[in-house]
């Protein structure tokens, strides 16, 4: 089969595409025909070396996918061949990335595909949208009727704890880099959008939460967050959601955050349980299933140009060059 892999890590061109030898689904794996990959930032740590992780002589990044099952190991009861399916957890802990034409999977890391929605959708929700569950309901508790604020209203995780927010009856603010953005946050439902690149954001807020009240969650999406203006601004029992930034320490304002009874919940989506994640991703199919949640895809590449769609990804998560919008997906059968 196809695939894209590296041999060893390093900047975004050590990605070569070639041959690499169909995998073979053992017991409780599924093997899944690939119909469309996403990139996650975890992908480009991974291959950089940022993020140190046990590699296959030629290893295949990438998390998410939704695909078509091809045949399956013994053990598995859930699907059968033709099952249209999605998942994330690949290209971690030794398990075979996602951005090839096949990848053998644990039945218990996959789901169901719901009934129109496509496969590229699937693909770009599969990590951004789990994270957002977690974030928002297993750790945050959100309730009907809290305020949320999320930064990057049209990133892949924020615009996911956007939709999920605001289908939960929660009142959103978010920001963004433009006045289209900021147009495209309000259609998916945001109540106030901060343009950060030309609005004074203190003042913003001030006007903002004048209406809304104080800020009951903040998920953070940023990798070096502002602590000092968070806590400022958050209600008291106030939830900070930390999900970013691996080598950040900003200084922490100790005296407003315990005199506010505020918490704060850091966590990674794969730390998650197979339980946790399958409640999530259940719920998840049913926002897919409404409309009440659809998943921004920004770039639609072949599977070939993975090295391009890396450094894209890069660009746009890590040094804030590109203008990225929502998900990256990778198309191995175009």
């Amino acid at each position: 089969m196809k695939a894209a892999y590296f041999t060893h890590c390093g900047a975004p061109d050590v990605i070569e595409y070639g041959d690499v030898p169909l995998p073979v689904p053992g017991r409780g794996e599924v093997l899944v025909k690939v119909m469309a990959a996403s990139v996650n930032p975890i992908d480009t740590y991974i291959r950089s070396g940022k993020v140190k992780a046990s590699l296959a002589a030629k290893q295949i990044p990438g998390s998410d996918l939704a695909g078509i099952v091809q045949s399956t190991g013994p053990g598995c009861v859930q699907f059968r061949p033709g099952d249209r399916v999605w998942c994330s957890n690949q290209g971690l802990f030794g398990l075979q990335g996602t951005s090839a034409e096949y990848c053998a999977v644990a039945e218990h890391w996959l789901y169901a595909i719901p009934d129109g929605v496509d496969f590229q959708t699937a693909a770009a929700g599969a990590m951004v949208g789990l994270t957002a569950h977690l974030g928002l309901f297993l750790h945050g508790g959100l309730k009907s009727g809290e305020v949320v604020f999320v930064n990057g209203g049209t990133g892949g995780v924020g615009s996911a704890v956007l939709q999920l927010a605001v289908a939960a009856g929660a009142t959103v603010i978010t920001t963004v880099g433009s006045q289209a953005k900021a147009e495209i946050c309000r259609q998916l439902g945001a109540t106030a959008v901060i343009q950060y690149r030309t609005e004074d954001i203190d003042q913003r807020f001030q006007e903002i939460l004048s209406k809304t009240g104080s800020i009951n969650l903040w998920f953070e999406t940023l990798r070096t967050p502002s602590l000092d203006r968070c806590i400022a601004l958050m209600a008291k029992r106030g939830r900070l959601i930390l999900m970013a930034g691996r080598d950040a320490r900003p200084e922490f304002p100790m005296g407003p955050f315990y005199t506010k009874d505020l918490r704060a919940l850091g966590f990674a989506m794969f730390n998650a349980s197979v339980e946790e994640q399958r409640a999530a991703a259940e719920s998840l199919n049913q926002q897919l299933k409404t409309g009440a949640w659809k998943p921004l895809i920004g770039r639609c590449l072949p599977l070939s140009q993975t090295a391009e769609a890396h450094r894209i990804q890069e660009s746009g998560s890590i040094d804030g060059s590109a203008e990225l919008m929502g998900k990256i997906v990778l198309v191995p059968h175009a």
